[in-house]
């Protein structure tokens, strides 16, 4: 490996993204870059400029999104190890490109990354779980590795501020950076050691605790017998909040699918959709009929909706989950 130029880590700032990263880099440590934003940033690709020799790690964006810019750094003779579970569309094969992907509904990129790792630092793939809403994996998965109740509701918390870190237009917005987060995380190889010793961890669970109160004076803009639409305020705790809020909604009605929409600067909405039939109607191809669409079968999400596709959105979120 002595002709390797540089290593180039570039990870979701989500809990799935981190928790992946953290498991690799304790497994292989290595100085890396790191290049990461904001949860729904998810063109990363684009920020590096790769050269012959040059090892790129890529956690938890979608190939999609990131398609011309992964073949460009492959051109320039880049190495890429590739996981994620989101849609992969225009994926391809190529000599330079090692790629681990499942879009199933009960993985995550940490689940792929610690099958890759024969399980060795599960538990962190446990947090990202709960982090991702894979509620039920992760509790199955707990139980299977000998975590009592308490141990997982604890590993739930972590994973839930993990993820609600990583909700903002701009990291700005963000109580911690992602590469930050990342960096004191990677201190711990025990998720435990993190919750007990970090001020990160309780920077997190005090803002939450505040922000979250907010959320209980929402109504629905729209319902259904099947579904609802939230339309957030624009404020910076709806930003923050608006991923958790489509989780908890989905896991207190987990019959009703989910759209919240949050303002965005420039005019539009941030997008989170939550489905409850993912098999029989996934969130994914909902949002994929609309620019800078995509996710996965349960949950998806619009990166950017214009406002006046506003009301066409909902029209067709109703028709589509309504619908028999």
């Amino acid at each position: 490996m002595s002709d390797v130029k540089r290593y180039v880590d570039i990870f979701n700032g989500d809990a799935d993204g981190l928790c992946a990263l953290h498991q690799l880099r304790m497994a292989f440590p290595v100085e890396a870059i790191l290049v990461t934003g904001v949860k729904r940033d998810i063109a990363l690709l684009e920020r590096v400029q790769a050269a012959k020799g040059d090892q790129l790690t890529v956690l938890d964006i979608s190939l999609d999104a990131n398609c011309e810019a992964l073949r460009r750094h492959l051109a320039a003779g880049a190495e890429v190890l590739y996981f994620d579970h989101h849609t992969a569309r225009h994926a391809f094969n190529h000599p330079y490109l090692e790629r681990h992907w499942s879009n199933a509904g009960d993985v995550c990129t940490s689940i792929l990354v610690s099958q890759y790792l024969q399980d060795r630092y599960i538990v962190w793939a446990i947090v990202a779980a709960f982090g991702d809403n894979l509620q039920s994996v992760a509790r199955g998965l707990a139980s299977r590795h000998g975590l009592n109740e308490a141990d997982s509701n604890v590993l739930q918390e972590l994973g839930q501020l993990l993820n609600y870190n990583s909700y903002g237009e701009r990291v700005e917005d963000l109580h911690i950076h992602p590469a930050a987060l990342y960096q004191e995380l990677h201190r711990y190889s025990d998720p435990f050691a993190f919750i007990h010793e970090s001020s990160y961890f309780l920077a997190l669970q005090y803002a939450y605790s505040l922000e979250s109160a907010s959320v209980a004076e929402l109504r629905p803009y729209a319902i259904g017998r099947k579904c609802a639409i939230y339309i957030l305020p624009d404020t910076l705790w709806s930003h923050r909040l608006s991923g958790v809020l489509a989780n908890n909604l989905i896991q207190n009605e987990p019959f009703r699918s989910f759209a919240v929409l949050t303002p965005q600067k420039e005019q539009g909405y941030l997008v989170s959709v939550r489905s409850a039939e993912p098999d029989r109607k996934p969130a994914s191809s909902l949002c994929l009929g609309f620019d800078e669409g995509g996710g996965r079968s349960a949950a998806a999400g619009i990166n950017h909706l214009d406002e006046q596709l506003r009301d066409v959105f909902c029209r067709r979120f109703l028709d589509y989950f309504e619908a028999a």
